[in-house]
């Protein structure tokens, strides 16, 4: 009988890392003081003096669309710095720790009522969800020796974390702010991050061998960020390809309607310096595999994008439209609003386990289940769900409301799209990014989120001139077409992976490898 005495962060708790629960329950918190936040953000942009939970900021529904775009938006692009503080300077884990204290003090400053609290505060938000985001799901992955198949599961289980503190923060955040008011809901929101950053130290011990510092060897085998895009000035057909998206963005700070052109002016030339890096990141990339995965991986955040650009409506039109337009008696109480984006969270935790059990069971039984179809079958089922808001404003038309009903059935289909979409995306990145980019690959992934975020506040923006009736129509019309096309090209996308997904076992109490992405060995 073997004596040995495991270490700490060797230890395994109903077939996982203990480390898997102490970041479950870190961002679980984390995610209760996100969520709490957004539930009640456009709402309490565009509530009245008369509105019945006090007054807010009184401001129009275009103006809450156009700032909660760009604040989801910045919130998950800010994710690339963070990946490269993370990847270069502090590692993950005190990266993460970084974000979390940030993230107090945003909450903390949201609940003063005052103008500048309320500004200050978002931008800390968007500061600390850069450093914690990208990072915390990266040691997730690093929890996994590569080929583990416990890896997919390892990520739903982290993504029923999300969601717990997501389902906790609506269901009591509008009950709070129906009693005590706006801000004592955002102060909620801070004393959730506290209890996160609490987790977080206590579990130090079961994660200490994933996120490290980078060592002084492998900052000698580093390559600079800052180098590797400098080597564009070497490559012509990069560099053309670079200035013309700069003298577009130029052209498009000045001649953008609105009174945020320069804020699109700012996100086209970040976009394509971000262009221009990953031009030169492919170019650095030493054999074909990685190449091919590479741009299977780029790919694959377009879908992140499609997916999340209609999935945000949740926090944004569909908000305003359960807020406005929707008969939220129940048996004599009136559903507050935010409670409506907990049933997301809700059926995830419902469903989750079962539905990364299926697509397991698929993968045993040499059915089709890559990361791929599982992300484009996603989109068309959350594209799907947009059908029932249809019927809701088809039935708003004709009796002045509409029905909770169709809500509950958007949200479900939503659901079961997004499990099968973005915990195997998060688990797709740790498979195929290079080693050396892993963080930073890991920050394009939820800056790709973001952007999707920036494109939900834009369709939010534009159901004020063309209805939310035609905007509706058109996301169940892209996201199915989408999604059609990612199956379409499956076989010839698949190859390309050069079998990232193959092999896949079942392991425990090994050493994990700490930090096990795409095996950058591998030559053609």
């Amino acid at each position: 009988m073997s004596t040995t005495t495991l270490k700490p962060h060797q230890k395994e708790l109903w077939g996982h890392p203990i480390g898997l629960y102490v970041l479950f329950f870190t961002e679980m918190w984390e995610r209760f003081s996100y969520y709490g936040m957004r539930a009640l953000l456009v709402i309490y942009m565009i509530a009245q003096a008369s509105h019945a939970d006090g007054p807010g900021l009184g401001w129009s529904n275009i103006e809450a669309y156009q700032l909660y775009g760009w604040y989801v938006m910045l919130v998950y692009v800010i994710s690339i710095p963070g990946g490269i503080l993370a990847d270069k300077v502090l590692g993950q884990r005190k990266t993460v720790m970084l974000g979390a204290i940030i993230l107090c003090l945003g909450h903390g400053t949201l609940a003063i009522e005052a103008d500048w609290a309320f500004f200050t505060g978002l931008g800390l938000i968007i500061l600390g969800v850069g450093c914690l985001k990208p990072n915390i799901s990266t040691m997730v992955g690093g929890l996994y020796k590569k080929g583990d198949i416990r890896r997919d599961k390892g990520f739903s289980i982290f993504y029923i974390g999300i969601n717990l503190g997501s389902l906790l923060a609506t269901t009591f955040v509008g009950m709070v702010v129906a009693k005590w008011g706006w801000h004592a809901g955002f102060g909620m929101a801070g004393i959730a991050m506290l209890l996160g950053l609490f987790v977080y130290i206590w579990g130090q011990k079961y994660i200490s061998h994933v996120g490290n510092k980078p060592t002084v060897e492998e900052k000698k085998n580093d390559i600079s960020i800052v180098k590797l895009f400098s080597n564009i000035f070497k490559s012509p057909v990069q560099l053309a390809i670079f200035v013309v998206l700069l003298a577009f963005s130029l052209y498009a700070g000045f001649t953008f309607e609105g009174v945020d052109h320069w804020g699109y002016g700012a996100l086209f030339i970040f976009l394509s310096f971000v262009v221009g890096l990953l031009m030169m990141i492919f170019k650095s990339l030493e054999t074909q595999v990685l190449k091919d995965r590479f741009l299977v991986l780029l790919l694959s955040f377009l879908l992140v994008i499609v997916f999340w650009g209609a999935f945000e409506q949740a926090g944004g039109l569909m908000s305003v439209y359960t807020e406005t337009k929707t008969d939220r008696m129940l048996f004599g109480w009136l559903v507050p609003t935010p409670m409506f984006q907990g049933l997301n969270a809700g059926f995830i935790i419902l469903l989750a386990v079962w539905i990364a059990n299926i697509w397991a069971k698929r993968k045993l039984k040499n059915k089709e289940a890559s990361s791929l179809f599982k992300m484009a079958t996603g989109t068309i089922i959350m594209g799907l769900g947009f059908v029932f808001m249809i019927f809701a404003v088809k039935e708003y038309d004709a009796n002045g409301s509409s029905g909770m009903q169709w809500l509950v059935l958007a949200y479900l289909f939503h659901t079961i799209g997004e499990l099968c979409s973005s915990p195997v995306s998060l688990s797709f990145v740790t498979k195929l990014a290079p080693v050396k980019y892993a963080s930073l690959m890991m920050g394009l992934y939820f800056a790709a989120t973001g952007l999707g975020g920036k494109v939900a506040g834009i369709l939010g923006e534009k159901s004020e001139h063309f209805g939310e009736y035609t905007i509706f129509i058109g996301i169940v019309i892209f996201t199915v077409a989408f999604g059609l096309l990612v199956i379409a090209l499956l076989k010839p996308l698949k190859r390309l992976t050069h079998g990232a997904e193959d092999n896949e076992v079942e392991m425990h109490n090994d050493e994990t490898e700490g930090f096990e992405l795409a095996d950058p060995d591998i030559n053609n």
